[in-house]
């Protein structure tokens, strides 16, 4: 049995692939390899470990025993799915919260929900919803209740400079 040791080029190990004969084609290897690290949307681009030299046709002829480099790239056609390559951002959470889509949960009704998770509402809500639950252990009651009130009408989320300083200044006094 002859063989042929493969690595992607994210991974440090190499694996080997038997086959029959003296040589395999580029594509047979390429099907293999999909078959055999079940791939499925994308292509692979074989090249030399030794010398970076790229097989660009899939007839081409790859001698046993060599030591070949893998990289996937995505299939003809498929738009990616990483967003850090999407040009513009769609922001449904705050569509859905303006519309008053009575099927979402308000974000008064989240502060007070434990499974956030599961919880029908925009993504900026139970983002909001998260940070003030999980701050709501480190400030007083009144601290809560003013943050619980900014969470639910103002822009940022959180209370201005000024609410702090009168909350620290009442508990203070009494």
């Amino acid at each position: 049995m002859s063989c042929v040791h493969y690595r992607f080029q994210s991974r440090l190990t190499y694996d080997s692939l038997q086959f029959e004969g003296l040589n395999i084609t580029a594509g047979e290897l390429k099907r293999q390899i999909m078959r055999r690290e079940r791939l499925k949307f994308c292509q692979l681009k074989i090249s030399k470990a030794q010398t970076d030299e790229e097989y660009t046709d899939d007839d081409a002829l790859i001698p046993k025993n060599t030591s070949v480099i893998i990289r996937r790239v995505p299939a003809a056609g498929l738009k990616s799915s990483n967003r850090r390559f999407v040009g513009h951002q769609a922001e449904p959470s705050a569509k859905s919260s303006q519309t008053g889509d009575s099927s979402l949960l308000s974000l008064e009704q989240l502060l007070k929900t434990e499974n956030l998770a599961e919880a029908k509402a925009s993504e900026e809500d139970k983002l909001k919803a998260v940070m003030y639950q999980s701050s709501l252990c480190y400030y007083s009651s009144r601290a809560a209740a003013l943050l619980r009130t900014s969470a639910s009408g103002g822009a940022q989320g959180f209370p201005a400079a000024s609410c702090w300083r009168w909350t620290t200044q009442t508990e203070r006094e009494s």
